[in-house]
């Protein structure tokens, strides 16, 4: 009986959506755009470092606009959907939601019923790809090319994700690199310190795990700096470090706040070294000098495109180098596409 009623209300849910009548979209005196948003529902702090910079940078272009967030992360009612296919645009914001099998890989909670209420309304701002994948199947293929709109340019945050949605004719995209890196400009770079500061600040990764190299890379800051500060940036990660915390007696556990995060980073005389790539963005942001030991592709295939100071994590014994040498920031942002992509979106207005 519960399974039958669960039944009822999820397709008279459906029913309503598709039976309700459109609202009147022309002649609309402001935009109306909605952000599908990874830091809705999210345990990852990291997602709403992200959506600073997707929000800050589509409120420079459309300042008149109605935004309405909706979760990537989650799943969306039939009455969400309905709303979402009345927006002008979708834009999603940039995390790793892209994969080759949507069918089985849930980063983004979309599937073919989306088809008709997303078709044609979707932007990718700053998007990258779940890991490295073979080649996209032919349902994620037929979900992309409907949902993905054909007007206006596509945002990826590396060459990676351009390639393979080129590789399925998706050719209205360009590399961008992470919204969440626009603003560290030549300028912002000179005001980074180029020495080792007295304290560091840290970050763990409990879903990409690696006991031996995580506790030395823990040992190295604790040798070589004076405090450890370590930001717990999803909730796991304060369990993943007591089972590797033996012996340590200068670490200091931050709360899994952006206010706590983002007060150690005022702080003179410190550093980020850690595995976690947004932790690391943001410390930028904020004039830190900063390493980040990539634990999966995306840190990685960023680092190749705008020389963010990335090494690989099993490359641990190289952060030596960084604490004792000094280390010039020098980020090398694709300007001529991130103003081809503005553009795109200004003349769509």
């Amino acid at each position: 009986m519960r399974n039958f009623n669960f039944l009822k209300t999820y397709y008279k849910g459906y029913l309503k959506a598709h039976l309700r009548n459109p609202i009147i979209t022309d002649n609309r005196p402001y935009k109306d755009i909605g952000i599908l948003n990874p830091a809705i529902g999210t345990s990852n702090l990291g997602d709403l470092i992200i959506y600073d910079s997707v929000y800050y940078n589509l409120r420079e272009i459309y300042d008149e606009g109605l935004v309405t967030n909706f979760p990537t992360q989650l799943y969306n009612s039939f009455d969400a959907m309905n709303m979402m296919s009345q927006k002008d645009l979708l834009f999603i914001s940039g995390t790793n939601l892209l994969s080759s099998n949507l069918e089985t890989q849930h980063q983004w909670k979309i599937h073919k019923g989306h088809k008709k209420f997303l078709n044609n309304k979707v932007v990718l701002f700053g998007c990258g790809w779940w890991q490295y994948q073979n080649e996209i199947n032919r349902y994620t293929k037929n979900i992309y090319e409907a949902v993905l709109n054909k007007e206006v340019l596509h945002s990826a945050r590396d060459q990676y994700t351009v390639d393979k949605l080129k590789n399925i004719g998706i050719n209205n995209i360009v590399n961008t690199t992470c919204p969440t890196l626009w603003s560290i400009t030549p300028e912002k770079c000179k005001l980074i310190p180029k020495s080792k500061g007295e304290e560091v600040v840290t970050t763990l990764t409990f879903y990409h795990k690696n006991a031996k190299q995580d506790k030395r890379m823990l040992e190295i800051l604790s040798q070589n700096y004076k405090k450890v500060h370590l930001w717990i940036q999803g909730m796991n990660d304060v369990y993943y470090y007591n089972e590797i915390s033996s012996g340590f007696n200068n670490i200091e556990l931050l709360p899994p706040t952006m206010e706590a995060y983002n007060k150690i980073l005022l702080k003179k005389n410190i550093d980020y070294i850690g595995t976690r790539l947004h932790a690391g963005v943001r410390a930028l942001q904020n004039n830190v000098r900063t390493l980040i030991l990539a634990v999966d592709n995306r840190a990685l295939e960023i680092g190749k495109d705008v020389n963010l100071n990335v090494i690989k994590r099993e490359d641990v014994e190289d952060t030596l180098n960084f604490i004792n040498n000094e280390y010039v920031t020098i980020i090398k942002l694709p300007l001529e596409n991130i103003e081809i992509w503005k553009k795109s979106l200004y003349s769509n207005k």
